[in-house]
């Protein structure tokens, strides 16, 4: 496959996120988690269904590596990935294991359909990193590189501390939804989706490439129309909700 060709397909898979955000800004979020409603066939449990969306990611990155493959791949293209990874081996065999969603359910075909955004965000980043990305150790001299990895790892930071926070609101068995109030929650509702868009945003700036820049607009399409849902939510479930607090950029949104 020639670079050009490449890069159409990701200019037309981030077209496609483009409209997916406007047309999730207008409709109701996916109907998992708070947002469960009937009527979307057959339900998995809420544990088993996060696995099935989060891993196959990870398995499209190492199929099309390899189908991309070249000689002489660079350590720093491979810090890259395990980067990534590390992210993603978290959400999908760690952090189900803490939810407490005993009982919860989510339609199994709100898990599968992950499996195409996973397909393409798999063949966008893994066949970049195993035929296209040139990564010398003179990398190392670009201001980029050191700005994106601090924003990766603080995003990473504060998306995973947020999540075990709203984690620690159940006590074990419980399944009900309370207001958290320590930390970043004190000026957003979701800081959790804050944290995350931080760190594709810095994996983009850090590897400087399309993929992760489409990676990052795709994370952007399918978080931040959840995350105005999840305000929402809180404002009409919580009568006594702070009305200061913003959706997900403290003072302002």
């Amino acid at each position: 496959m020639t670079y050009q060709i490449y890069n159409y397909i990701l200019y037309g898979w981030i077209l496609i996120g483009i409209i997916t955000f406007f047309y999730l800004l207008f409709k109701q979020s996916a109907p998992y988690g708070r947002h469960t409603r009937a009527g979307w066939g057959m339900e998995i449990s809420n544990r088993l269904g996060w696995i099935i969306m989060e891993t196959p990611v990870i398995l499209f990155v190492i199929l099309f590596f390899n189908i991309a493959k070249k000689p002489n791949i660079s350590t720093l293209t491979y810090f890259f990935m395990g980067l990534f990874f590390l992210h993603y081996i978290h959400r999908s065999f760690i952090f189900p294991f803490f939810m407490r969603t005993k009982g919860k359910k989510m339609p199994l075909v709100i898990a599968l359909s992950a499996m195409g955004f996973n397909l393409m965000n798999g063949f966008g980043l893994g066949y970049y990193w195993g035929h296209f990305a040139e990564y010398g150790n003179e990398y190392l001299q670009k201001s980029h590189f050191w700005i994106g990895l601090v924003l990766f790892l603080g995003g990473m930071a504060i998306n995973i501390f947020s999540d075990y926070q709203l984690i620690a609101l159940r006590k074990p068995g419980e399944t009900g939804y309370k207001i958290p109030f320590s930390g970043l929650f004190e000026y957003v509702s979701c800081p959790n989706h804050l944290g995350e868009i931080l760190e594709w945003a810095g994996f983009a700036v850090m590897t400087w490439c399309l993929p992760a820049l489409t990676f990052w607009i795709w994370t952007m399409a399918n978080v931040i129309p959840r995350t105005l849902a999840h305000h929402k939510w809180y404002q009409e479930k919580f009568p006594d909700y702070p009305a200061k607090r913003k959706a997900f950029l403290p003072f302002l949104w």
